[in-house]
């Protein structure tokens, strides 16, 4: 703690009454170039003075100055680290960090009451309160008295203890009504982690629609948002993120997506490309335990996986992940659905008793594009390529894939059995003409007898799907935006033969490829052109 106003003039103290501790705070984070954030508080000494008291909290990295030279307090001076001494100290929990002026008045009852009774299973839960936090880790010995810990403030405090030592735990939500970046609605959450949670399913609910699906006598409801999805997403994004970073975590909820921005990059060498393989890295150990004890997370590291099952299960595309140095971006798209698909999902399941992610993985993926390579397969598996043989081969002896050409050469793609169920025409096979098919299918039919809570926002069925293979119906799209200037889902789908889904999948990948690029917004407007 560093004491300033406290100069001698003429014997008595000077006053530091018209010095904002904000003015001090703001000139310390500027002049440190944004790396040092502190707590400062006017102090009232005995004689009557005001001094400001500067708390500088431990780092958890290396600061540097702008010249680039690394220094550190050696309790009297301030003095060059060499280059030995500058590595990091690696693991250091922030949110077991406690602030030198938290108290027990820091603490919200009603919030310890709510984690309370989301620990009813734990043993702690029926201890007193005080024993109870103690018991998790927020609140521990300090000064010669108990004070609460950053994960307890996140957990449990009041909202003057959150805007005093974690503002940057805000949440702000907006909703758009179309694809545009312009909002509708906007709502800052400065709440515990447990209270904001709840808030921010409120919201999503509030425009949340779910179509129903009829698998034999039972009816799946597959939500635009799953619940259990998004919640997944956002305890990711709130116990993941970097707290050392005065950054907020923002959520914008779109008719075709949910975007959660959140600050701090990914830990531990994790990428998008391993994210479902990488062993668990947490940022904050404390918080990350507690919210495992309290039944909210799971200890063993399976909420992305939690995510793509159950976005794969309902028809969906995966998540998707965009990285930054500094923050990372979750998607999780909902422009529609495949009903044959969750049907059939649903089917095989009880067939095989267990229908593993990585069986999912394959399975939509060939499922959305027709056919794949073993290289390919491996790139959505997130496994090298030679780990793979043994899934596809499991595969193929159940009757789900089936393999063809030489080689390297050699592409996967559905059987025929499995395409009859999701209502696709075999690669290789002619469409078949507009008339009524050999097997008809179910869906209709189930679905015209169940009630609908509104009108569903998936289109209805188009024509029958072409026999192209993805290869083919990516170079069409390519020929029209060249010869045309631009193309339009509406105009590949009527050339290829596509549903509104299939072909908005063809263009998004050549979008991601940097073939093409986007323009305009929303399913009628957009177009696209060659990059």
């Amino acid at each position: 703690m560093l004491e300033g106003g406290a100069g001698r003039a003429g014997g008595r103290h000077g006053d530091a009454g018209e010095l904002h501790p904000l003015m001090v705070t703001h000139a310390i984070f500027e002049l440190s170039g944004g790396r040092l954030t502190v707590n400062v508080q006017h102090h009232r000494l005995p004689g009557g003075a005001r001094v400001l008291a500067v708390f500088v909290p431990q780092a958890p990295y290396v600061l540097a100055a702008p010249d680039g030279a690394v220094i550190a307090w050696d309790g009297a001076h301030l003095v060059p680290v060499t280059p030995a001494e500058s590595e990091p100290v690696a693991d250091q929990d922030y949110t077991a960090v406690v602030p030198p002026d938290a108290s027990l008045a820091d603490l919200d009852p009603a919030e310890v009451a709510r984690l309370r009774s989301l620990g009813r299973r734990q043993g702690a839960a029926n201890l007193p309160d005080l024993d109870f936090l103690r018991e998790l880790g927020l609140l521990v010995p300090s000064g010669g008295a108990l004070r609460p810990t950053l994960a307890g403030i996140l957990l449990a405090g009041t909202p003057a203890a959150l805007r005093a030592h974690v503002p940057q735990s805000e949440v702000c939500f907006y909703h758009h009504a179309t694809a545009d970046v312009e909002f509708q609605f906007r709502e800052d959450l400065l709440r515990p982690i447990p209270a904001l949670l709840t808030r921010l399913a409120e919201l999503i609910q509030a425009r949340n629609r779910f179509t129903p699906v009829q698998v034999g006598l039972f009816r799946i409801e597959v939500w635009d948002q799953d619940e259990a999805v998004y919640r997944e997403a956002l305890l990711n994004a709130l116990t993941h993120r970097d707290y050392t970073l005065r950054d907020v975590v923002h959520v914008h909820h779109y008719p075709d997506r949910l975007e959660i921005m959140n600050p701090g990059g990914l830990t531990g060498g994790i990428t998008p490309g391993n994210i479902l393989r990488h062993q668990p890295k947490r940022r904050n150990p404390l918080l990350a335990e507690v919210l495992a004890r309290l039944g909210l997370v799971e200890r063993a590291g399976v909420g992305v996986d939690k995510m793509f099952s159950l976005m794969l299960r309902h028809g969906k595309e995966p998540p998707e992940f965009l990285t930054y140095p500094d923050a990372v971006t979750l998607t999780l798209h909902s422009p529609g659905f495949d009903a044959e698909f969750v049907r059939f999902v649903s089917r095989k399941q009880e067939e095989m008793q267990t229908l593993s992610l990585d069986m999912l993985i394959v399975l939509s993926l060939l499922a959305r594009e027709g056919e794949a390579t073993r290289a390919h397969l491996s790139r959505a598996l997130q496994l090298p390529e030679d780990r793979t043989p043994r899934l596809l081969r499991s595969m193929e002896e159940h009757g789900l894939i089936v393999r063809a050409g030489p080689g390297r050469g050699i592409a996967y793609h559905l059987t025929a059995e499995v395409c009859a169920a999701l209502g696709r025409v075999p690669l290789g096979q002619p469409a078949p003409a507009h008339s009524a098919p050999a097997s008809p299918e179910p869906a209709p039919a189930a679905q015209s007898t169940a009630p609908l809570p509104e009108k569903p926002r998936r289109p209805a069925p188009t024509p029958d799907p072409s026999a192209l293979t993805t290869a083919e119906i990516r170079a069409v799209a390519l020929t029209l935006a060249r010869e045309r200037g631009q193309v339009r889902n509406a105009e590949l789908r009527d050339t290829c033969g596509l549903k509104t889904q299939q072909a908005w999948r063809v263009l998004r990948r050549l979008v991601q490829d940097g073939l093409l690029v986007k323009r305009g917004n929303g399913t009628r407007d957009a177009y696209y052109e060659l990059n």
